[in-house]
């Protein structure tokens, strides 16, 4: 009776630490999946100096942003049309923000 006891502890025991190694597993997968997605994206956009954006993106970003400052600037072409991607420092905070060639915001993050 005894070993039949330690048995199932030692089978209940294995159940547990495979689930928790799959779980594990599963985890990690889906992590490598978020950091590829975003190496994928980041790697469509190419840096440029700030003073290459045209005069509509930095009205735009002076008209929404009041006092931000732009630190780095990424453009992508797609379909003849440009889409940047901006860093700015807002009051000491961090935000990225797209905008289209005509200073039409696609998405802010955080405002």
């Amino acid at each position: 009776m005894r070993k039949l006891g330690l048995s199932l502890l030692a089978v209940t025991a294995m159940f547990f630490y495979t689930e928790n190694i799959n779980a594990q597993v599963e985890d990690e997968v889906e992590a490598e999946v978020e950091v590829e997605a975003h190496a994928q994206q980041k790697m469509d956009f190419k840096e440029i100096d700030i003073l290459a954006l045209p005069q509509a993106v930095k009205d735009a970003v002076m008209t929404d942003f009041n006092g931000a400052v732009t630190e780095e600037a990424w453009v992508k072409e797609k379909d003849g049309k440009k889409m940047y991607k901006l860093s700015l420092n807002v009051e000491g905070e961090k935000k990225k923000v797209y905008v289209d060639q005509d200073g039409n915001w696609i998405d802010k993050e955080d405002k």
